[in-house]
């Protein structure tokens, strides 16, 4: 079978680039060796971050080193194992995230995160999934004062600097859009320009579902199959394209390690478990309880409660304290009824060191195309990379200056 493209990787970046093409005319085959979007797509926190303009940082005081390097924080763990493999990254990491580079690569990255919402919902409303989408923007609640003034300073820097929209609500407010809340939380900020998801894989399904009315086709297949002549072997056969979009996520390196391509991308791997309302309780936005390192999402399964970053060998067993240990905190922000999960998810990011994804085409091989490294906005810029990919490959004028996000800066 013989297409236009090849695209590897069925998560919401892949989906959205294959769609994106399939709208451009292509014919496109989207192949994965499993169900789609049941990797970070499907257990992510369901934001569509608009405010999301610096992408997270390392941290570079030496109070959260010191705290982070006795492993015991909430937000952050590693395995000690994978230190040694994870140094080179986390060295590049650091160094990125200094005042001023992180400054610079904003100034890249928010071109990006400007369109994220608008990009979601216009695919949403062609593919019939706009019931998936809230626009009633998410909360970041506070325990401490300091902690308090240090994010309303940094989201007032945001507004000056990238229009990003927000509320502040005091212990009033705070109780009047959120009433089964701790009453002791001193109040919180609301981004109100984001957009959430109830269900990331039905908003992907239904995105799946508008490739293929529009003739495209997912097969089931394995990339590193892949072939110079981009041919790829699949259950139907092989099949073979003059261009290929490499969208797999994490495993994106196994593939362009194979290639010839040294790209720093790592990985950090988080967990979830979906938790029934207790007591008749209700949650109607996504809460950050960033002082303590988690999340809980209101999705149509459940409340989802997400935790921070683990840092690990790609493929080591599961590894859920960061979950055990958030959870009892958890359940005095808001009561939370019994698990609903068998057993923890467990995901893994895919991030490069200057936190910005690798978008375009490969340096070495023509016809090949990047489309990873979205580390925690993979969810938030999977139509926008899918648009931006499918513009580049068609030659036509591109959102955003493509140029900074090309796999040329790591070589």
């Amino acid at each position: 079978m013989k297409f236009d493209t090849l695209v590897l990787g069925a998560g919401i970046v892949g989906v959205s680039t294959a769609l994106h093409l399939q709208k451009q005319g292509r014919a496109v085959a989207l192949i994965d060796h499993k169900t789609p979007g049941i990797e970070t797509s499907f257990g992510n926190a369901g934001l569509i971050q608009r405010e999301g303009v610096y992408p997270y940082a390392f941290p570079r005081d030496a109070a959260s080193l010191m705290r982070y390097a006795r492993n015991t924080a909430l937000d952050v763990r590693y395995h000690a194992n994978a230190m040694t493999s994870a140094a080179p990254f986390l060295a590049k990491y650091w160094y990125h995230s200094e005042a001023k580079r992180h400054a610079a690569i904003a100034r890249a990255y928010s071109t990006l995160i400007a369109h994220c919402v608008s990009e979601h919902r216009s695919l949403a409303s062609e593919a019939n999934g706009t019931q998936f989408l809230r626009s009633s923007g998410w909360i970041k609640v506070f325990r401490t004062a300091a902690f308090q003034d240090q994010e309303i300073r940094a989201v007032e820097r945001w507004q000056r600097e990238y229009g990003v929209g927000f509320e502040v609500l005091d212990q009033p407010r705070l109780q009047q859009v959120e009433p089964d809340l701790d009453h002791s939380l001193l109040g919180g900020l609301r981004y109100i320009d984001a957009d959430s998801v109830s269900d990331p894989k039905g908003l992907l399904d239904a995105y799946l579902s508008y490739f293929q009315k529009l003739g495209g086709r997912l097969l089931k297949g394995d990339a590193s199959t892949l072939k110079g002549d981009w041919t790829v072997t699949t259950e139907e056969g092989d099949v073979s394209a003059a261009s290929v979009v490499v969208a797999l996520g994490p495993w994106s390196k196994n593939l362009t390690d194979r290639l010839g391509y040294r790209l720093p991308l790592g990985v950090k791997r988080g967990y979830h478990m979906h938790y029934a309302a207790g007591d008749n309780r209700k949650l109607t936005h996504p809460v950050l309880d960033a002082e303590n390192g988690y999340m809980l999402a209101p999705m149509d399964r459940g409340i989802r409660l997400t935790t921070g970053a683990e840092i690990a060998r790609p493929n080591a067993p599961k590894t859920p304290v960061q979950l055990d240990a958030v959870e009892p905190i958890a359940r005095t922000l808001m009561p939370l009824g019994q698990r609903l999960d068998a057993e923890p998810w467990m995901g893994r990011r895919p991030c490069t060191p200057d936190m910005m994804p690798v978008i375009g085409p490969a340096s070495r091989h023509k016809g090949m195309w990047f489309a990873f490294g979205h580390a925690h906005h993979g969810l938030t810029l999977g139509p926008v990379t899918g648009r931006l990919i499918a513009e580049m490959m068609t030659g036509k004028a591109t959102l955003v200056d493509a140029r900074p996000f090309r796999v040329e800066r790591f070589e």
